[in-house]
């Protein structure tokens, strides 16, 4: 596979606004999903131009094993990402995809790539801080009753469960070694009605950055609330992003 097919396969959207982006949204799913599962660029501007990380074991990558090692995810996604940095760039993560996305704007800094203008950091707590109750090793019948597989027949939620089962090993076995805090302003959103993160763990990300830090909640909403609140989602960055380009 050409290096061109290999940065579409891994980056969704990417070249889709060939025409009108003027600036990048790197987007980096929760546990459990693909690409589709976020509908954000029908909400953003023709300007900003969308690429969702596809991870391999889901989707169009089915075939591929799914990554287990947070070094291994941002190893491979990196490099795509440095190719891609002409443009003004920012990254939204949810759950899982907030630490990728964190330890990815790191990776960057290593390798001396230009970084991005923002991290929106979504639903998940500031690295370094405990897991609250690993899930990984749960048996499957176990992980398949707390499994968020809403409307989805026994079939697929079982040809699912490897990759939500190999990405909460990547997340629980995730280990933060401490760097100096990064050069990019966070923006941390959740919904309030989150049980599975509170506001001194998203208060914590604070220590993450040299530059700005805002904390936006959802009113009510729930750990997925991403699912449903796209557009109210999108003005949130949309605005926040554009004040920094």
């Amino acid at each position: 596979m050409t290096t061109a097919r290999l940065a579409t396969a891994w980056l969704r959207g990417l070249g889709g606004r060939e025409r009108t982006a003027q600036r990048r949204l790197f987007v980096f799913p929760h546990a459990g999903a693909g690409a589709s599962a976020y509908r954000l660029a029908a909400y953003l501007p023709d300007t900003v131009e969308v690429c969702t990380v596809q991870l391999p074991g889901r989707e169009n990558r089915i075939a591929e094993p799914a990554l287990t090692s947070m070094d291994d995810a941002v190893a491979a996604v990196a490099p795509f990402i440095a190719d891609h940095t002409e443009l003004p760039y920012a990254f939204f993560g949810h759950s899982m995809g907030s630490l990728i996305a964190f330890e990815t704007a790191r990776r960057l800094r290593a390798l001396g790539t230009r970084m991005p203008d923002r991290l929106f950091l979504s639903g998940m707590r500031a690295p370094g801080t405990p897991d609250r109750d690993p899930r990984h090793t749960l048996p499957d019948d176990e992980l398949l009753a707390i499994a968020e597989f809403d409307g989805l027949d026994a079939e697929l939620q079982e040809l699912l469960l490897p990759v939500l089962r190999a990405d909460l090993t990547l997340c629980e076995t995730y280990t933060y070694r401490v760097q100096a805090p990064l050069p990019c302003p966070l923006t941390v959103l959740a919904g309030s009605g989150d049980d599975s993160v509170d506001g001194t763990e998203l208060a914590e990300w604070r220590e993450h950055t040299s530059a700005g830090f805002d904390l936006h909640l959802f009113p009510g909403a729930p750990h997925l609330y991403v699912r449903g609140a796209e557009r109210e989602l999108a003005e949130t960055i949309t605005r926040t992003f554009s004040a920094r380009c």
